[in-house]
């Protein structure tokens, strides 16, 4: 496994905005620990070739450090921090955008027989795993194509097909499959997810959304705190209090209609709750989130 040429790789081509030339492939790079901040995390490969990460969603916490890779199957909120990182040893990772229809067709180009089929309950939607060879092969490979511009267009899709065909046949290929089945556990949950997230701030009854994932009551409460580790009242109360964080970030001094704008009825009950997820007042943290803008990347990488 050739780490030494990924971090090189890795540490050239890192912008502040994490994006690089290649379509859906991000480079990160941090210089010291960070603390805990919350994000969504994006469909999304990220492997570390140096430093080391938490991610915190709902109860569980996945740690992956230098050599180790985490998958997100759906886009959920979640909390990460940098746990090892230092200017003479910053945390150097790589990012690769996961898109169902790219799944798709790579599970219908592959023959019977050369992959599992998939389970009927819905996998976590993370999950790490130490980084075989071959997938760090295959990334290093993609990677040169930065210094490569006129090869890019032409290589790039076909390696990304090819670290995608790692995923989907390795360790952690359940939840990476599930991603490209129009009727698998994970995508009805994943309807789910984006009905929640565009309908946050109305109330629902988790009856209604199991009928519109075509599930039923049990199964889809089972299968979504499978895979969001929330339920779904709860992943309701993660969206609200990331939408007030970016409204605050721009309206500090309208806490009780912030509140409001994103489901809240009773402005004490905001505040409680803001502060609990957050570990401050909503005045307070928005006054830190303006000298501290958020950004749009996913928060694994």
């Amino acid at each position: 496994m050739d780490l030494d040429e990924l971090r090189a790789l890795l540490a050239r081509h890192a912008r502040p905005d994490m994006t690089t030339p290649i379509d859906g492939v991000l480079i990160s790079r941090t210089d010291q620990p960070t603390l805990a901040s919350p994000s969504m995390s994006g469909s999304v490969l990220a492997v570390i070739a140096q430093g080391a990460k938490h991610i915190a969603l709902g109860d569980r916490v996945y740690a992956y450090h230098a050599g180790q890779y985490l998958i997100a199957s759906v886009d959920l909120p979640v909390t990460g921090r940098f746990t090892e990182a230092s200017p003479t040893q910053p945390a150097l990772g790589f990012g690769l955008i996961l898109h169902p229809a790219t799944v798709a067709e790579l599970l219908l180009q592959a023959a019977p027989g050369d992959m599992p089929a998939a389970g009927g309950s819905a996998p976590s939607s993370m999950a790490v795993s130490d980084a075989p060879a071959e997938l760090i092969d295959a990334v290093v490979r993609l990677l040169r194509l930065l210094d490569q511009p006129r090869d890019a267009t032409v290589l790039a899709p076909l390696i990304k097909r090819e670290i995608l065909w790692r995923l989907i046949t390795g360790e952690q290929g359940a939840a990476v499959r599930q991603l490209g089945l129009a009727d698998s556990s994970l995508s009805h949950i994943a309807r789910a997810v984006r009905w929640i997230r565009d309908h946050y701030t109305q109330a629902f009854r988790v009856e209604d959304v199991a009928q519109l994932s075509g599930m039923s009551v049990s199964a889809f409460y089972r299968n979504f705190q499978a895979v969001t580790a929330m339920s779904p009242i709860q992943f309701q109360k993660q969206i609200r209090l990331q939408e007030a964080r970016l409204m605050l970030a721009t309206h500090p001094n309208d806490v009780t209609g912030v509140g409001l704008r994103v489901g809240y009825d009773s402005p004490s009950q905001f505040s409680r709750e803001y502060r609990r997820q957050f570990g401050a007042p909503p005045s307070q943290d928005a006054a830190r989130l303006r000298s501290s803008p958020r950004t749009a990347t996913p928060a694994l990488v």
